[in-house]
């Protein structure tokens, strides 16, 4: 069987991202810090929350989105107009 190359070095097909009331109302505003560009630093002092508690939401979130990073979640929070 001859490969074409197009599905080499991709991964599996994602899940479809979660509707935005999967996220609670902080995850929400984590992830538009996110879209923002914000570093967790910044969004914890916005948030008035530490910022391990940032890196928590921002855990938390990505798993809901079924994203690797920051990158991506960002693309998502674009896609969900959050």
């Amino acid at each position: 069987m001859e490969r074409t190359g197009h599905d080499i070095g991709h991964p599996p097909a994602a899940k479809a991202p979660v509707q935005h009331a999967a996220l609670t109302p902080t995850q929400i505003r984590v992830l538009r810090g996110v879209h923002s560009g914000l570093l967790n630093k910044q969004i914890a002092f916005d948030l008035g929350i530490a910022e391990a508690t940032v890196k928590v939401h921002m855990t938390a979130l990505m798993r809901k989105l079924n994203v690797r990073n920051r990158t991506q979640a960002a693309i998502v929070a674009q896609t969900l107009a959050i």
